[in-house]
């Protein structure tokens, strides 16, 4: 059921934040030379007019496959740990996101190069005369690994770890702590409303603590594209990062990114956690943070989801 739960709340979250997403990675591999966006704004609208609303969609099967599988990864771990850990302590809840955020990197990580890379397909171009160098998520999986093997499938799996293991702990705490604060039970006419502003508000609070990195693993990410490599590993993509954009490269893509982070956040977490109470009437559970603690991504949720 915990499995369940976070496929359900997967799909909703890709649903809604996908074109936000594909926002946050032009902008953040985009070159500082002859940049193409002047903001979220631009660079929406950019793509809109020069792809049409499917250029937002870019790359959408990939996350879509394995979100689901992700958010099922990451909440049933998330649960599994906190019943293993036993006391619902708010370390405890920190503990539990870290270990799912770690183990669900096998499959993001993957997922994220190929979306990436799926994303940034005909940049620019008009949708008709748009040249496919990928026909979909697994074709680009599958030429990656024929031109650089397990290794290219997995490039950026360090600075994912880096990001996701602290990130899903702060995801978890977040959520427990304004449940808690918000006081949200089953009987409160205001109980949905309280779970999305506390699903969106801890979304927000991974993103901003782990964000630095996700500008590092991007770049690494797309690196390739087109056959030119810059970066040789995660120090060299900082140094020059930060040599030649200042330490503002690190909030490269921050606006869509929270822009994305609060609907995504809050339909996942609103819908794992309503999804936990409906099949678990007979239970009864007493308030609605029991849902996570038993059965915690984005999410994405983070995803992560994320």
């Amino acid at each position: 059921m915990d499995f369940l739960a976070g496929c359900l709340g997967g799909a909703a979250g890709v649903l809604v934040g996908h074109p936000f997403d594909t926002v946050k990675v032009r902008l953040q591999v985009q070159s500082v030379d002859k940049p193409m966006y002047r903001g979220t704004y631009h660079c929406f609208q950019s793509i809109i007019r020069q792809e049409s609303m499917s250029g937002l969609y870019k790359g959408i099967g990939s996350p879509m496959m394995g979100l689901t599988f992700i958010n099922a990864i990451v909440f049933g771990v998330q649960g599994n740990t906190m019943r293993r850990l036993g006391e619902d302590t708010p370390l405890n809840q920190f503990l539990a996101g870290a270990a799912a955020g770690t183990i669900q990197c096998v499959i993001c990580c993957p997922m994220e190069l190929a979306k990436t890379r799926m994303q940034m397909q005909g940049t620019g171009e008009k949708k008709s005369s748009s040249r496919k160098v990928y026909k979909n998520s697994l074709d680009c999986l599958a030429r990656i690994y024929q031109r650089e093997g397990i290794r290219g499938v997995n490039r950026g799996m360090v600075t994912t770890l880096i990001r996701e293991t602290p990130g899903f702990g702060v995801y978890f705490l977040a959520y427990d702590l304004l449940t808690r604060s918000l006081g949200c039970e089953p009987e409160d006419p205001y109980m949905i409303p309280k779970l999305l502003f506390a699903g969106g508000m801890s979304g927000i609070a991974s993103w901003l603590s782990t964000y630095p990195v996700d500008v590092i693993k991007s770049r690494l990410q797309a690196d390739g594209v087109g056959g030119k490599y810059q970066y040789t590993s995660i120090a060299d993509c900082t140094r020059k990062s930060i040599q030649r954009e200042g330490w503002r490269v690190f909030t490269r893509g921050l606006t869509s990114t929270l822009l994305r982070a609060f609907p995504v956040n809050a339909a996942t977490f609103a819908t794992v956690t309503l999804f936990l109470l409906y099949m678990r009437a007979d239970e009864a559970p007493k308030d609605c943070e029991t849902a996570p603690h038993h059965a915690p991504m984005q999410t994405q949720t983070h995803p992560s989801s994320l």
